[in-house]
């Protein structure tokens, strides 16, 4: 029997509708602590897969040392937050709550060995996040992690 390649449940996820504001072409910019004097650029994606039930995040930086990185972002229906799921060219794998409210763009996860925080403030027009970066190697004490600003370069159709 022929399977469909796709599936009746590939439609919009109306949880997800926040998170329009993401969808699009992005060039970064920004540093990292571990990486001083050193001004990163890079590219970030956001596209809606299966019909709008997922958000996929493609992340690039030029400077080799910054990972490359795939994330599906998704909703729980008991839960005003989303969930990413991350992976990156080293093989890291990780999970990620995240949150976007009132123009303010967070994720986070907690860890005993290694935890990160992330806020991004989306500006009024939409064309514009600063985000800063912060991680924990022993789940108390924070330091700076990757600073980025993302500048829209386009918005993809928006399918969902």
């Amino acid at each position: 029997m022929a399977v469909n390649s796709h599936s009746r449940a590939s439609i919009p996820n109306p949880a997800l509708i926040p998170l329009n504001v993401l969808v699009g072409t992005w060039t970064t910019s920004g540093h990292h602590p571990l990486i001083p004097d050193t001004s990163l650029h890079g590219r970030v994606t956001f596209e809606w897969i299966e019909g709008g039930a997922f958000l996929l995040m493609r992340s690039h930086n030029d400077d080799p040392r910054i990972p490359a990185g795939i994330a599906i972002i998704g909703s729980d229906d008991f839960s005003d937050d989303f969930t990413m799921i991350y992976f990156d060219e080293r093989g890291v794998s990780r999970k990620y709550e995240m949150s976007l409210r009132d123009n303010q763009w967070q994720w986070w996860r907690v860890n005993e060995e290694f935890s990160q925080r992330f806020k991004g403030t989306i500006s009024a027009d939409g064309n514009t996040i600063s985000t800063m970066g912060e991680m924990s190697k022993n789940g108390s004490t924070w330091e700076p992690d990757l600073a980025l600003t993302y500048t829209r370069d386009s918005v993809t159709v928006n399918d969902k």
